[in-house]
């Protein structure tokens, strides 16, 4: 197991990867998705963190740090897309995905993790009650654009 940031000429893998996490198939290589994939590239702000096993990526989170003016002055970090591929679940991958994540946000001196999860599983919450995150000391609300 590799625990690294995306290269460059992975944003297949990835895509591939999200399939498994919510997405039907894979977006159509356009103007636009090339277009988000190199700002996300360019963004020192914005991780992508993958599991390799194998020469495969099985698992993977994002990690974007926010800069911010409270909290003297520290940054947060929000993670989004914890995914992992179907056959390679209950392996721990993921949790070494939001490890690394945490290192890259106490490396920031960041104050504070948030994640949501749209997922109602037991299993799921408590994967993340395990990771070290808690559900009660805020409030999520969404606005679907």
């Amino acid at each position: 197991m590799i625990i690294r940031e995306i290269r460059e000429n992975e944003l297949g893998d990835l895509l591939e990867l999200y399939t498994h996490l919510h997405e039907l198939g894979v977006p159509e290589n356009s103007a636009r998705l090339r277009d988000t994939w190199a700002a996300i590239c360019s963004d020192e702000n914005h991780h992508i963190i993958v599991c390799e096993v194998d020469g495969r990526l099985v698992s993977s989170c994002v990690c974007v740090i926010v800069p911010n003016l409270t909290r003297n002055i520290r940054p947060y970090a929000f993670i989004e897309n914890v995914v992992t591929h179907a056959e390679y679940r209950g392996r721990g991958y993921a949790t070494a995905c939001l490890d690394h994540a945490r290192a890259l946000a106490v490396k920031a001196d960041c104050y504070k993790m948030m994640l949501l999860t749209g997922s109602k599983s037991e299993s799921t919450l408590n994967f993340y009650q395990r990771a070290g995150y808690n559900s009660t000391d805020k409030t999520a609300f969404i606005q679907w654009l």
